[in-house]
């Protein structure tokens, strides 16, 4: 039999499509393998009636939306050359319980080398609960602390000349959000502009998830645009303040 070798890189993405969303020009360049996990990757509750997200999506029911996006996720990780994992906990409008204990139970099964993406969550609750489940998970078990990126199209990136349609045009090139400013120093690992070929890859990979984009663009407009809010990524690592 052969071993698989250990992951190198985990990207967490609390929902289907936001480390694509977020990551797509920059995951194929990160040591593999690597691996992109859906936090909230779970199957709904049959008897649950479908939530005002998956509605909008145009789908009718929420095992149907389910279904329909862990076939979306596969193509769009099969193109970015990644291992797709969903974890058992269904999306926010669905969950039964607030609590993740197969995002810990990753966490700590994962091997020692192994790097950590997180959402930053500026503005996202969802987000913002795996970033700090993972913070106090790896930093309980000895572990560094994850990498950061911006989570798209919801952050603002600080580019001149850039278009971006974010919440957060406050923002300095070298600050997260001020949460994680008074425990960890943030220092930029990586500021990807994306090339025309990057960009092509991403698109391709972004449009995999089709059922999403339609509701995303009626917040965010033009968001599959070349100069749009996708073009660029940024992703931070940390330092625990003593």
């Amino acid at each position: 039999m052969v071993t698989a070798p250990p992951r190198r890189t985990v990207v967490l993405s609390p929902h289907f499509g936001d480390a694509t969303l977020s990551l797509a020009g920059l995951i194929p360049e990160l040591p593999g393998p690597a691996a992109v996990v859906t936090v909230f990757g779970g199957a709904p509750a049959a008897h649950l009636p479908v939530s005002w997200w998956d509605s909008s999506c145009g789908f009718s029911s929420a095992t149907e939306a389910h279904r329909a996006r862990l076939v979306e996720n596969a193509r769009a990780s099969e193109l970015l050359g990644v291992e797709q994992l969903a974890l058992d906990h269904p999306d926010e409008p669905y969950a039964q319980s607030p609590e993740l204990p197969h995002l810990e139970r990753f966490l700590a099964e994962l091997p020692a080398h192994a790097t950590v993406l997180v959402p930053l969550g500026s503005n996202q609750p969802d987000h913002e609960r795996v970033r700090e489940l993972a913070l106090r998970t790896l930093d309980r078990l000895g572990a560094p602390p994850p990498l950061v990126y911006a989570d798209l199209p919801y952050t603002d990136l600080p580019y001149t000349g850039h278009p971006y349609t974010g919440h957060l045009p406050q923002w300095a090139g070298d600050q997260a959000c001020p949460d994680l400013l008074l425990r960890y120093r943030t220092t930029v690992r990586h500021d990807l502009r994306l090339t025309d070929e990057q960009w092509a890859r991403k698109r391709a990979a972004v449009l995999c998830h089709g059922s999403q984009l339609a509701p995303l663009a009626a917040d965010h407009g033009s968001v599959l645009a070349r100069g749009g809010p996708l073009c660029g990524e940024l992703v931070w690592s940390l330092e625990k303040v003593s």
